[in-house]
């Protein structure tokens, strides 16, 4: 089933039908989770059992994979950075893909079209270049001792930790071609700030204002750039300072979600639409190829995920850069 090339969980579903238990105390989960159930392996919770509940039986084993694929792509997905900044997600089955691009006619507006008169147009075109995908993994390799003793509940933190290593991976490449491009000759403007090795509440107007009819609604800075960012006076509001005890995040007075990450060179700010800027391509889920290794008594598992990042709409994103201090 793991080799078929369709997600494990369809086709368990195809073999057990959820709505078959439509009304049901089974409704409320998945094919997959009611396996788990079938073999009573506790995967949450204070009462988790052991990892060697999933081997009790050849098939019961066959459900490990799945169990290390949801818990990567778990931690993966509350890294929410990607997911924030994402116009558009693509999942595709080769690694060769190749994006779309927007090309006005004489006017990039809806404008009033005469009786008989030439309605304007926008076609869209394939790109010239190929999105690159890169391929993230980690080889995570569990002792006999740590699968025999320790709680299922306790080894998902560990898989969640490596989804958030992949996730982060990802993040620095969609950062990248958010700045330079995708290889289609689509860097980003950039904006220099007004004095040298500091940013100012007028450099964030000015960034604001590069985006013409684009809404600058999300940018991502660099953990010394956040550090001047909050020193600006205009940011230091009340109603800032909740947000982010309430939620984590921190808006700006422009309206943007303000990002902190280490993906983002030093020294630089990027502003963009999160409506129109990426789109994330994936080949493909998390995939774990699994295989037991009796000689050394390891667990052996190659957790990998493949994706690459494609730059939409150009004008949709602006870089802010710390003027560099002249040399004397």
């Amino acid at each position: 089933m793991y080799k078929a090339g369709a997600p494990f969980t369809s086709q368990l579903e195809k073999q057990d039908p959820s709505a078959q238990y439509k009304g049901t105390e089974w409704e409320k989960y998945d094919a997959y989770q009611r396996q788990l159930k079938r073999f009573d392996i506790r995967v949450f919770g204070r009462e988790s059992d052991c990892l060697q509940k999933f081997f009790a039986t050849a098939d019961s084993a066959a459900l490990f994979p799945e169990y290390v694929a949801r818990a990567v792509k778990q931690g993966a997905e509350e890294a929410k950075v990607l997911e924030l900044i994402s116009a558009s997600r693509t999942n595709i089955n080769s690694m060769d893909y190749r994006t779309i691009v927007s090309l006005t006619g004489q006017e990039d507006s809806a404008v009033i079209v005469e009786e008989g008169g030439f309605l304007p147009e926008t076609a869209i075109k394939l790109r010239e270049n190929l999105v690159r995908l890169h391929k993230r993994g980690r080889m995570l390799c569990a002792s006999y001792e740590a699968l025999k003793f320790q709680r299922i509940d306790l080894f998902t933190v560990a898989l969640r930790q490596i989804g958030a290593c992949i996730a982060k991976a990802q993040l620095k490449d969609a950062v990248e071609v958010l700045i330079n491009g995708d290889g289609n000759e689509n860097p980003a403007q950039v904006i220099k700030t007004a004095k040298s090795g500091e940013v100012g509440y007028t450099d964030l107007l000015n960034l604001w204002n590069s985006f013409g009819d684009y809404e600058m609604n999300v940018l991502l800075a660099s953990p010394d750039m956040m550090l001047k960012l909050l020193q600006i006076k205009e940011l230091q509001d009340p109603a800032t300072g909740l947000n982010f005890q309430g939620t984590g995040r921190l808006s700006t007075p422009l309206g943007a979600v303000l990002v902190k990450s280490s993906a983002v060179p030093e020294g630089t700010v990027v502003g963009l639409d999160r409506r129109f800027a990426l789109e994330t391509v994936t080949a493909g889920d998390v995939l774990v190829e699994y295989d037991k290794l009796i000689d050394c008594q390891l667990e052996r598992a190659a957790v990998t995920a493949i994706a690459g990042f494609s730059k939409l709409f150009p004008e949709a994103v602006k870089v802010l850069k710390v003027l560099e201090e002249q040399a004397r």
